[in-house]
């Protein structure tokens, strides 16, 4: 197996982009990742893009085929890979075994969604039909219904309080303040959203106990890496960021199926394959982006993936350690909280911000001496989820 190296990085900002379609936003998202490889004219061998559902959200399909024709890569062969949430670390996935098999040597992953051309209930019911259609979807289950229930009883289990909820939204926010990408620039304030007498108006409950300050926003966005040799990526002369590690796992579709609803028993595993075959341990990480679609998750995840002991996550978190400047920072970004979730931009987007950071390009929300970074990309309710270990090559 080749090494693959992380040559070039792109991203537009997550918002609302009304002039722009699905195509316009990762073709704009390719071309920044291109340029800032260098690439000039040399043959992209193949296009893979991370996109949950163009055809419901845009009445668009087959959107690998118009992107290459876009970006005049005709040959190239393109495909579009859909995981739910986790279709853009699919596709990186995917782009990672074509260069480490020696298929390809050039290869450009892009993940966007442009989730904001149809209202706001429309857009939860689409991304609904990844539950279960008989056990789950036909009861009126959602993703944030999926996901109160879940933190009802990770808190219950661990002692997690709205406090520790809130603090992953504030630091998410705070981190999202420093990123020109992100879709939400605002301040928060535990008063504001906890305990105010106007609190149960700004922050109002979407899924007992998740408030609407727990949630992502809906975004439109994208986000591109170009996947090289090392051959290929000292010609270009870019600083080598090597995907070192990748790991996928999947449990039951269904909650109610697990022994234990509330141990993410997928990304254990996938993040165990990634440290594997990275060889590093979970305390060898510098920075990591984890899939915060909602704040329990932050929290549940940096214990399953192995950074913190179960009930302790939250403990970290208050005392600082996922700061910016705390021992392990996550999700300087802004995570999914303040950058957005246009779902098949996250899993790409995740890592585009880890190669900065690993690259000494992520300005004011720089963590100091960053070398391994770790990315998890949450797909359905933790039934696919993707992990990568990427390592910066002195």
């Amino acid at each position: 197996m080749r090494p693959v190296v992380i040559s070039g990085v792109g991203m537009i900002p997550f918002e609302r982009r009304d002039e722009d379609s699905l195509v316009d936003m990762l073709a704009y998202a390719g071309l920044r990742a291109m340029d800032d490889a260098g690439l000039g004219d040399r043959p992209i061998d193949a296009v893979y893009v991370g996109n949950m559902a163009s055809g419901l959200f845009n009445h668009q399909v087959s959107v690998a085929s118009s992107l290459v024709d876009r970006l005049n890569l005709l040959p190239a062969a393109a495909d579009r890979i859909e995981n739910g949430p986790a279709s853009g670390g699919s596709a990186i996935k995917n782009g990672f075994l074509a260069v480490a098999s020696g298929y390809c040597d050039v290869v450009l992953v892009v993940g966007g969604e442009k989730m904001r051309e149809v209202i706001g209930p429309k857009s939860t019911d689409i991304v609904a039909c990844m539950t279960h259609p008989e056990a789950e979807y036909i009861y009126g289950v959602t993703l944030p219904a999926m996901a109160g229930m879940f933190a009802r009883l990770y808190m219950e289990k661990y002692g997690i309080t709205r406090e520790h909820l809130a603090d992953v939204s504030i630091k998410n926010q705070n981190n999202g303040l420093l990123n020109p990408y992100a879709h939400i620039q605002m301040k928060i304030t535990k008063e504001g959203i906890l305990t105010h007498p106007q609190s149960h108006i700004n922050n109002p409950v979407v899924a007992d106990p998740l408030h609407l300050y727990d949630c992502c926003p809906v975004s439109d966005g994208a986000a591109a890496v170009l996947l090289t040799t090392q051959e290929v990526a000292k010609e270009l002369g870019k600083p080598i960021v090597m995907i070192a590690g990748v790991g996928q796992a999947t449990d039951t579709q269904t909650l109610q199926e697990r022994e234990d609803p509330t141990d993410l028993k997928a990304v254990t595993l996938a993040s165990e394959k990634a440290f594997t075959m990275a060889g590093l341990k979970p305390g060898d990480i510098d920075v990591a982006e984890l899939h915060d679609a909602f704040t329990i998750l932050e929290i549940a995840e940096s214990e399953h993936v192995g950074f913190f002991k179960k009930g302790e996550g939250a403990k970290a978190l208050a005392s600082g350690d996922t700061q910016i400047g705390g021992k392990l920072p996550i999700n300087p970004s802004g995570g999914l909280k303040a950058r957005g979730h246009p779902v098949g931009a996250t899993g790409v987007a995740q890592v585009v911000e880890l190669v900065w950071q690993l690259r000494g390009e992520a300005g004011e929300r720089q963590v100091k001496n960053a070398a391994n970074g770790f990315s998890l990309n949450f797909g359905g309710f933790g039934n696919n989820v993707l992990a990568f270990v990427l390592r910066r090559k002195a």
